[in-house]
């Protein structure tokens, strides 16, 4: 079976031959630009995950420190079922479920779409997992994942149909940049891997090796 890092460069190869040099530089200067920025850099390993509580596909609350009192959880920040690298990641994710509970937790993705946008996703790619919306990337921000695009990325995105506004339901053009995160039972942030290059996501083989090492 292919790994997550596989099967992003095998789309890499195809999809971006496709994109207009241009289009990808300014990509490229986006990312460059916001890892120098220092913003957004996420929270850390030891520290307190923030709680909240926000809503699934079908428009249930899922609080994290309730989820935690079943075991540790996996937290998942995505950017938007529009995101191909989004939909690789989280079907990767899917895949390993099995192995993830099997160690004894559970998988949460957040991404700033609407509840509906959210269910689109889950049954799109078959996720047995809470898919949570988080409106205005309120718990992005208190993660430290939230950031504004630049105008000309925007107007890149724009060209390319991605309607974020239309997604989020606000015209704020602010995401997440992608995270993941194991937080133990006591809230406690035990792996965290984020990265400002949004098509470098973790792979879930280490992420479930992560976990069957909590002490």
């Amino acid at each position: 079976m292919s790994t997550l890092l596989e099967e992003i460069n095998k789309f890499q190869e195809s999809a971006l031959k496709e994109m207009p040099a241009e289009a990808l530089k300014q990509m490229d200067q986006a990312t460059k630009e916001l890892a120098e920025s220092g913003l957004a850099k996420g929270l850390t390993v030891n520290e307190q995950a923030p709680d909240f509580t926000l809503k699934d596909a079908t428009g249930a609350d899922i609080t994290l420190f309730e989820e935690l009192k079943k075991g540790p959880v996996i937290l998942i920040f995505y950017r938007g079922e529009w995101c191909p690298y989004c939909n690789l990641e989280l079907r990767a994710y899917q895949r390993a479920l099995p192995e993830i509970q099997a160690a004894g937790a559970q998988l949460i993705a957040v991404s700033p779409q609407t509840p509906d946008a959210s269910l689109t996703m889950k049954e799109k790619n078959e996720l047995d997992f809470h898919v949570l919306s988080d409106p205005n990337g309120n718990v992005a921000q208190s993660y430290n994942l939230l950031f504004k695009l630049p105008d000309y990325l925007i107007k890149i995105y724009k060209q390319f149909g991605f309607d974020l506004p239309n997604y989020n339901n606000n015209d704020s053009w602010e995401l997440p940049v992608p995270g993941t995160y194991i937080i133990d039972e006591s809230g406690s942030i035990r792996l965290a891997s984020v990265d400002p290059d949004y098509t470098k996501r973790e792979d879930p083989s280490k992420v479930v090796e992560a976990l069957n090492n909590l002490d």
